[in-house]
């Protein structure tokens, strides 16, 4: 869901030289370096089982045993300091109810702090006026919406879904969240709005996003706010379909990049590792997506539109430079298994499989990291839930931990102790922040707990040293 993460995993490479005696002789040895220490899972908070209630303590008094609900489809983004931000989703409230939610979170120093919104699920908003901050403005409960945060750490929320299954009321209202106060930016204040395209390349005041939810967003190296596809409503307003536009929030204006203004359409891969300009990414929505350190934009996968025009769970990996899309690997086509290669070593020919609504993750060293979703394990047989994690690097992608094979239980080993045993049960429709440290972490979705038992999580784990 904005953006992006930024991480690191230190190398520590620990040289030393030796003064052997050899046959008389004296001769200097550099013997081989020890092994770098490995990343391992931490469960660090909430429960191991499924399906529990939010414990909010007191609105902007953390506490440790603070915890949001369980549940999915949370708007979330990291802050310049590093604080994570979790907003709604469909979740089980304080009470126990599961439903869209509203309430606001804030992960710092190891401790959850409900910030804003309600305890309580389904609640309305209340807009105020449009681009007025006021103490009493909130905006109402939703799950599969848009989120970042600005370079002064303020946090911003994109439509979404009114209906927690996502099914036909969407949103395209905007909002920002500042010093306390939440404030109606632009945006209808009603359900089931098309967008305004405007003229393609060109910012206006009345330029606006139709409503969707499922869209993904990236943060450029410029500020610059980018949102890509999800589900929802085009230009004509007729239907809901997936969408393949491109549309950047500069300045307070939004304006129509790229990709089409009708939805459901294919995609135009054109020759790997070329750009062009009428490449494209087939419609879809719940992609990965990440920013690297020269300010190009990623997109791997999603549930949408392949190159003949087939609808599935896709694994094709693009990039966005200078105003052009790259097919930079994977398939062209739906459904497509994982190869995993060998744990640990990065190949030409590796692939995570088809997959939607992944886990994600950019380190400072620019890799981008994978973990989990519904899609593809190296069997090829189901759409199950995996636990695999990822990284991309160098052009390369290398099958770090987890296993291939889908629907696998967590090993939650001991809370606050890492292992190298512990890994997060299978799971998707999470959220995934890094620290300023470069540890990666993880926070619920729907998946597999200790036991086995598929439901909501409201796990939180932690990869790293």
């Amino acid at each position: 869901m904005g953006k992006r993460k930024k991480s690191t995993f230190a190398l520590i490479v620990m040289a030393s030289l030796c003064l052997l005696s050899c046959g008389g002789g004296g001769s200097f040895v550099t013997p081989p370096p020890p092994p770098p220490p490995t990343s391992k899972w931490t469960w660090l908070n909430g429960a191991n089982v499924v399906n529990q209630h939010g414990t909010y303590g007191i609105q902007g008094t953390a506490a440790p045993g603070n915890v949001p609900g369980a549940g999915v489809a949370a708007a979330h983004s990291t802050d310049a300091s590093g604080n994570f931000w979790l907003f709604g989703g469909d979740r089980y409230d304080s009470t126990g109810a599961i439903g869209n939610i509203n309430d606001l979170w804030n992960y710092s120093a190891g401790q959850w702090t409900w910030m804003s919104g309600s305890n309580v699920v389904n609640q309305p908003a209340v807009y105020g006026i449009q681009g007025t901050a006021a103490p009493g403005n909130v905006p109402s409960a939703r799950s599969f919406a848009s989120s970042w945060t600005d370079a002064s750490g303020n946090f911003w929320l994109f439509g979404g879904s009114l209906d927690p299954l996502g099914v036909g009321l969407f949103l395209n209202d905007l909002w920002k969240y500042s010093a306390g106060q939440w404030t109606w930016m632009g945006g209808s204040n009603l359900p089931n709005q098309p967008g305004t395209y405007g003229t393609l390349g060109t910012a206006a005041p009345g330029n606006v996003p139709g409503v969707r939810g499922n869209a993904v967003t990236w943060t450029d190296s410029s500020g610059d706010v980018w949102l890509f596809g999800g589900k929802g409503m085009d230009s004509t307003g007729t239907a809901y379909g997936f969408l393949n536009d491109l549309w950047k929030y500069s300045a307070g204006q939004w304006t129509w990049m790229g990709g089409s203004n009708l939805i459901n359409q294919p995609g135009i891969y054109g020759t790997q590792g070329t750009a062009s300009p009428s490449n494209v990414p087939g419609a879809r929505f719940y992609a990965a997506s990440w920013a690297d350190a020269s300010g190009n934009l990623w997109l791997f996968g999603g549930d949408g539109y392949d190159s003949t025009g087939n609808i599935g769970v896709l694994n094709d990996l693009w990039k966005y430079s200078a105003g052009q899309w790259t097919w930079m690997g994977g398939s062209t086509l739906v459904s497509q298994k994982g190869t995993y290669g060998t744990l640990g070593t990065a190949a030409a020919g590796n692939i995570p499989g088809a997959r939607y609504a992944a886990f994600s993750w950019t380190d400072v060293a620019g890799n981008f990291w994978l973990f989990g979703g519904s899609g593809y394990d190296s069997t090829g047989t189901n759409l199950n839930n995996l636990n695999d994690l990822w990284k991309y690097s160098a052009g390369q992608w290398t099958w770090v931990a987890g296993s291939n094979v889908a629907n696998q239980s967590g090993v939650y080993g001991t809370q606050g102790t890492a292992a190298s045993s512990n890994v997060p049960g299978a799971r998707y429709y999470g959220a995934s922040w890094s620290d300023k440290s470069g540890n990666l972490f993880l926070f619920g979705g729907y998946g597999n707990d200790s036991a086995g038992t598929t439901g909501a999580l409201n796990d939180l784990w932690k990869y790293g040293q």
